[in-house]
């Protein structure tokens, strides 16, 4: 039935920030016309953390070793903000080419398996190879 997510960074300098993903972060894209771009994502989860009011939504990348994006990130002249230990994770955010922050954080909680694609989830079974003619008469004769 799902078959992914779709985020959207909502900026006030898309171009630069596309840019940013494509070249900075390494995202692979597709271009689906004009210059729009759509990001691929490694596996990814969702959350429903309790709230006051709805349709307020938060978007992270999550990475394995923090203090490297983080010095990545330094090396590639974009700033970070200081890491904070959430308890669940260790969270930085990276300012954007157009000025918006991106939460990156390296995670601490257990990690769910990922979903699999339509594509594995539509495969018919394999089934067992059938016996040649010839293996099942001399197996009939055998037994």
């Amino acid at each position: 039935m799902i078959i992914g997510a779709h985020s959207i960074i909502y900026s006030r300098s898309p171009e630069a920030d596309r840019a940013f993903l494509r070249d900075v972060l390494g995202l692979p894209s597709v271009d689906v016309g004009d210059g729009w771009l759509i990001f691929g994502l490694p596996p990814s989860e969702v959350a429903v953390h309790p709230s006051g009011e709805n349709d307020v939504h938060e978007f992270y990348l999550m990475c394995d070793d923090v203090a490297a994006f983080v010095a990545a990130m330094e090396k590639r002249g974009r700033a970070c903000s200081p890491v904070q230990n959430q308890g669940w994770g260790l969270l930085t955010q990276v300012t954007l080419p157009g000025g918006g922050k991106l939460g990156v954080y390296q995670p601490r909680h257990a990690r769910p398996k990922p979903v699999s694609g339509p594509a594995s989830a539509s495969r018919p079974a394999r089934r067992k190879p059938r016996a040649r003619p010839r293996a099942r008469r001399a197996a009939r004769r055998r037994g």
